[in-house]
């Protein structure tokens, strides 16, 4: 059974909001050499956390070894999953990174990689004069694979990837490397809700396609028009809220031994068919 997508006047899919002038910054890191990213220096337990809670992406985290309190469990807990680099480290380590002297046990360092806004995305489709392609990843933990989905969703056309402000990896220094430059030309968002981005993005035309082993082949959908593909985490897939916001759930035909392909080649495959669909 296949699906149908009727979209909307494409016209009608873009707002007229500016888009927002986004400066990439082309220095590098003080700890390591990237040429690609920045980054800044955090020192002290509230600062760290406080940055981690509004949702600044961590790429390192530095931790006086043997040290534990309350603050310092939250700091762990609330970076695992997203890509940081967690290394323990001797206090005398420590002493000679700090520039403030009062590192209270944790330095940490940021990406000062810019995140674009969501109409971003829809001024690069209206530029470009194409129904907007969106790429919707939930809980993505891999660096790797989200360097790997930002490079693949350039090449592919997509206009833009959204990513969730918690439980996923950010835009590490790692995530920019694997993007092999991507990350330059591809608008990234970061978004604090999933399912009501889907509802904010539908209501302004998209229609979404969830991939899922249960889904219908992918052959057998309609792919065209405004559309969001949504890729979910690593093991436990797309969760079952946002799976609930999508239209229609899609599948990539196995013929192998094992029964699934990793976050990042799976984009690839599903966004080659919309590349496929459209090009019709």
């Amino acid at each position: 059974m296949g699906y149908e997508i009727f979209g909307k006047d494409m016209m009608e899919l873009y707002s007229d909001s500016t888009v927002k002038d986004q400066e990439k910054v082309d220095t590098r890191s003080e700890t390591e050499q990237t040429d690609e990213v920045v980054t800044n220096r955090l020192e002290g337990r509230n600062a760290v956390l406080e940055a981690i809670k509004a949702g600044r992406t961590i790429d390192k985290i530095y931790i006086q070894d043997g040290l534990r309190d309350n603050v310092l469990s939250q700091i762990i807990s609330k970076v695992k999953g997203t890509g940081a680099v967690i290394s323990f480290v001797k206090k005398e380590r420590l002493n000679d990174m700090s520039e403030t002297g009062h590192h209270q046990g944790v330095i940490a360092q940021t990406t000062s990689y810019e995140y674009s806004d969501i109409e971003d995305i829809f001024a690069l489709a209206k530029q470009k004069h194409e129904p907007p392609f969106i790429i919707i990843l939930d809980e993505i933990e891999d660096p790797h694979n989200l360097g790997a989905i930002i490079r693949t969703a350039n090449i592919a056309g997509a206009h833009g990837v959204i990513i969730p402000k918690h439980r996923a990896t950010g835009l590490t220094a790692t995530v920019v490397r694997a993007s092999a430059g991507a990350i330059n030309f591809t608008p990234v968002v970061k978004v604090t809700n999933i399912s009501k981005t889907i509802d904010e993005l539908k209501n302004r035309g998209l229609w979404f396609a969830c991939a899922d082993m249960s889904g219908e082949v992918m052959y057998n959908c309609n792919l065209t028009g405004a559309i969001g593909l949504v890729i979910g985490n690593e093991g436990s897939g797309v969760s079952r809220l946002v799976k609930e916001k999508c239209d229609y759930i899609i599948s990539i035909p196995m013929k192998g031994d094992i029964e699934s392909l990793n976050a990042s080649v799976a984009t690839g495959i599903l966004a080659y068919e919309i590349v496929r669909q459209r090009s019709k």
